[in-house]
Formats: structure tokens, C-alpha cells, sequence
């Protein structure tokens, strides 16, 4: 695949991100439901850590060169926006444990999607985690919104949305909306650990809890 790689160590999935920044394009977006067809699709336990190999970007958000290319705001808000939508609901409903491994920045549309994941671990040494959109004038669909609101500390989220308040990895620790802030060579090592003890979970019955416990997605998902 052009923009990541999917592998598997024992019950654990590892997506790596693989394009550079990593900014979102429809070609991605696809790839990535690729991905998660696949990972959904196998059966028995396991969980999915979602890393980048750029060592300063995990995804530097939706990629405006591309869309500006395709018609401008009309194309994001009717064509890609909604695509964006899909993917950011589905990984917050998904059947397994999710990890965002940051090892970079995560802006934007990357932030997003680090939002809709079950759990959050960054570098704690570089990388910025930051939804700019109330800077660069492109408001969140409902969907974003609600997965904004995933954060764990919902006044620190508002900050982020707000303001466009930008979290280094030990900030975001301490502000409760990253659960682990690690060395670079820990970062990933320990989330993969994290991972597969994650993924000894019954399936059937983490997926319930989880998408329970986020039922304020249900009327989307319908």
C-alpha cells in the first residue's frame, strides 16, 4: 500500500502510517478501510496499535493541497468531510482494543483520529498534539465534534477545540487526554506490550462496553 503497511505480531495489529506527514487524501482514507476490513475481518481476539514511521509527523491532518485541487472548501465539505466522518466512526466503534501510538505531531485530521482511538500514547520528547481547525476557519462536522468529546477530560477537549491549544506529550499526560508519555525508543515497545495484554480481552465483550460507554455515536452509526 502507498500510504501505510498493515502487520501482525501474535494477537496484536500494528498500521503503520508510511507517506510522510501523513495527510489525509481520499487515496488514504480508502487504504485505511482497507486496512480495517481486513483486521475486522479476521476472527478471535486482538487489538490494533495505529504508529507512523515519519519520526516528527504521525498525520499532519487532511492534505489541502489535494483538496483545494479537487474544487476547494465545496469538495471538503460535500465529498470529503464526509469520508473523513466514516473512518473517524468506525475506529471509534471498532470491535478491538485501538492504541494511537504518537510519535509526532498529530494535527487536525491526524488529532481526530487519535481522538476516536480507545487510548492515546506519545512521545514525550516531540510532537504536538492539536486540533488547529478554529485557526485555519473549517469547523467540525457533528461527527468530529462527538469524537472530540472522547478525550477523557472533557474541559482540557474544549480548550483543544476551542482554542487550538497545542500539547507536547508530557502536557498531554498531565492534562489527562494522553494516557502515557514515553522515551522514543519506549514508545513503541511499550505500546505494543500495552497492546497485547489489551488484546487477552473477549472481544464480543470489549466491543460492547466500549461502544455503550460511546452511545453518543449510536445515532450516526444507523
Amino acid at each position: 500500500m502507498a500510504y501505510l503497511t498493515l502487520t501482525r505480531e501474535g494477537l496484536v495489529w500494528n498500521l503503520s502510517l508510511c507517506n510522510g506527514e501523513n495527510r489525509l487524501n481520499d487515496d488514504m482514507l480508502a487504504e485505511f478501510q482497507t486496512a480495517l476490513d481486513t483486521i475486522e475481518h479476521t476472527e478471535g481476539k486482538g487489538a490494533l496499535v495505529i504508529t507512523s514511521s515519519d519520526p516528527k509527523f504521525w498525520s499532519n491532518g487532511i492534505d489541502l493541497n489535494f483538496v483545494q485541487e479537487k474544487g476547494g472548501m465545496q469538495y471538503l465539505v460535500t465529498e470529503f468531510a464526509p469520508r473523513l466522518d466514516r473512518l473517524l466512526l468506525r475506529l471509534a466503534r471498532f470491535p478491538l482494543p485501538v492504541i494511537a501510538c504518537l510519535s509526532g505531531h498529530a494535527y487536525a485530521g491526524g488529532a481526530l483520529i487519535a481522538a476516536a482511538c480507545d487510548f492515546r500514547t506519545m512521545r514525550a520528547d516531540r510532537g504536538r498534539f492539536c486540533f488547529p481547525e478554529v485557526d485555519i476557519k473549517i469547523p467540525f462536522t457533528p461527527i468530529m465534534t462527538e469524537i472530540v468529546r472522547l478525550l477523557p477530560n472533557p474541559q482540557v477537549a474544549w480548550h483543544m477545540a476551542s482554542t487550538g491549544l497545542a500539547l507536547g506529550g508530557e502536557e498531554a499526560v498531565k492534562a489527562g487526554v494522553v494516557d502515557k508519555a514515553l522515551s522514543e525508543a519506549e514508545l513503541l515497545p511499550t505500546t505494543m506490550a500495552w497492546a497485547a495484554e489489551l488484546a487477552k480481552k473477549d472481544r464480543q465483550t470489549y466491543t460492547l462496553i466500549k461502544r455503550r460507554w460511546r452511545n453518543a455515536l449510536e445515532p450516526f452509526a444507523h
